[in-house]
């Protein structure tokens, strides 16, 4: 694999530094290529502004416009242009990160932000059809993408009925609406729970699991989000009627949500008769 590790977490010492130590070290261990960006470590600058496009701050930024133009023209950045470049070279991305108030740090939001750029992973056109390419197409399409994160709350709080929601949907925004809108394939995150006071017992733990799940990568089931160009949206990219019938919400825009239905139909009907 050719991997692109970002990472945001301001102390190399931490749970998730030392969780990267281990995972960046196995990869390399067994012969794949590692490239890391600590965005913290290389004092990123999260803020999307005139000067990414090299635009006069006098005028009106229309920020995907602008955009646009300096990736077609060369004129984005230099910051952005060697993350791009990075991201370009890998077929794997791992993005690692404390989960901070149900969601990102902003250093890491900011990477998107000023990365994801018109024609580079978003607006990207079917030349065919004139149709965006999105949700399992796109930019980026042909990587495959990975989130590491810790959080703080025990895995019964994060679970289906615990106060903070499912993590799997506390973590919809950047799985689906940021690598799967961008065309990556999308696997299963790696969550690490009670990261607050961790023990070593529980270190070890979290270590092994990153181990497995990396090394097992290439062959891992990725998450069954629907395709929006495969047949279960209507032209106004709503979830038709019949795919996830009488549902609603997050849930519905897995492919195995079909299934679910399926055996409630026939449960209803067992139970009429």
């Amino acid at each position: 694999m050719q991997v692109l590790w970002v990472s945001a977490h301001p102390d190399p010492r931490s749970l998730n530094g030392a969780l990267r130590d281990e995972g960046v070290a196995v990869l390399r261990a067994h012969g794949h290529d590692v490239v890391e960006s600590d965005l913290y470590a290389m004092g990123w600058d999260p803020v999307v502004d005139h000067d990414d496009f090299g635009h006069d701050p006098a005028e009106r930024l229309d920020v995907l416009e602008e955009s646009q133009r300096a990736l077609e023209s060369g004129g984005l950045r230099a910051d952005i242009r060697r993350e791009q470049d990075k991201l370009r070279r890998a077929d794997t991305l791992v993005v690692q990160f404390p989960l901070w108030w149900f969601g990102m740090p902003a250093i890491l939001k900011g990477w998107f932000d000023r990365l994801f750029v018109q024609r580079f992973a978003q607006g990207v056109l079917d030349p065919r059809t004139g149709r965006a390419l999105r949700y399992g197409d796109g930019g980026l399409v042909g990587r495959r993408a990975m989130v590491v994160t810790t959080v703080g709350a025990n895995a019964a709080t994060t679970g289906p009925r615990g106060i903070h929601g499912d993590i799997d949907d506390v973590l919809f925004p950047i799985l689906h609406g940021t690598l799967w809108y961008t065309g990556m394939t999308v696997v299963p995150p790696l969550v690490v729970n009670g990261a607050v006071g961790l023990s070593q017992a529980g270190f070890e733990s979290a270590a092994a699991l990153l181990r497995d799940r990396l090394l097992t990568l290439p062959d891992t089931e990725p998450v069954p989000y629907r395709h929006q160009n495969g047949g279960d949206y209507d032209e106004h990219l709503v979830l038709r009627p019949d795919r996830a019938a009488g549902q609603e919400g997050i849930r519905i825009h897995y492919a195995e949500s079909d299934a679910r239905a399926c055996e409630r139909t026939g449960s209803a009907t067992e139970a009429r008769r």
